[in-house]
Formats: C-alpha cells, sequence, structure tokens
C-alpha cells in the first residue's frame, strides 16, 4: 500500500507541477487559447496566477514533508485541500460544457481521496 500511495502522489504532484508551472508563467491570454484553458479569458490574471501558485505548492505539499520527514502529515492535508480544488475546477468545466476535462478533474480528484484516506487511515507515515 505505502508504494500505491508514494506512486499516485508523485503522479499527482507532477500534474500539480505542470498546471502550477503553466498557470504562474505563462501568460492568460495564451492559456485561454489552450484546448481546456478557455475559463481563463473569464478570470482575472491574479486569481489565475494565485492558482497557479496553490498548485506548485501542492506538488510541494504532497512529496517534500514526507521525503524530509518533517511534519508529513501536510501529505494527506494536502491531498484534502487538492480535493476542493479539484471540486472547483469540475464546477468550472461543467458551466463551460467542457465534459472531458470534468471527467479529468475527477480522476484526479479520486486519485487526491485515495492519497487523503491512504494516509489518514490505510497506512499513515506516524506510528
Amino acid at each position: 500500500m505505502n508504494l500505491a500511495l508514494w506512486i499516485a502522489a508523485g503522479l499527482l504532484a507532477a500534474v500539480a507541477l505542470s498546471g502550477g508551472i503553466s498557470k504562474t508563467f505563462v501568460p492568460k491570454e495564451k492559456l485561454a487559447a489552450v484546448h481546456g484553458g478557455g475559463w481563463t479569458a473569464d478570470a482575472g490574471a491574479g486569481f489565475v496566477k494565485t492558482l497557479g501558485v496553490l498548485e506548485l505548492l501542492a506538488a510541494v505539499g504532497l512529496i517534500l514533508p514526507a521525503v524530509l520527514d518533517i511534519a508529513p502529515v501536510l501529505v494527506p492535508v494536502t491531498a484534502g485541500c487538492w480535493i476542493l480544488l479539484m471540486a472547483g475546477a469540475m464546477i468550472t468545466h461543467g458551466r463551460r460544457g467542457e465534459s472531458a476535462f470534468v471527467l479529468l478533474n475527477l480522476i484526479y480528484l479520486a486519485v487526491a481521496a485515495f492519497i487523503a484516506w491512504g494516509r489518514f487511515v490505510l497506512d499513515p507515515f506516524t506510528g
């Protein structure tokens, strides 16, 4: 179970890192032109960048606390926060009729739920 949770956290961290870099450093006009990025045209640049920074923090929070053994409880807490972020993403894409992205965000949400449940209940870092 530990290995499965590490793999899930690594994959989700890679997704968060990728999304975080693009939202933080790519101008929102370029993001709006990309498939699935149309929502950024309706959002402020500061909001998009804030989401990007949150995703970068999530990438760090899913891995670093456990690797450094400094407050490893932050891993499932970060996964819980990712669940909230994906719920918002699903609502946004759902309002825009982008069902493929709703499904993709649901998958990311499920992976985060697995990590949160796994690290809080099944195989916590403490004990």
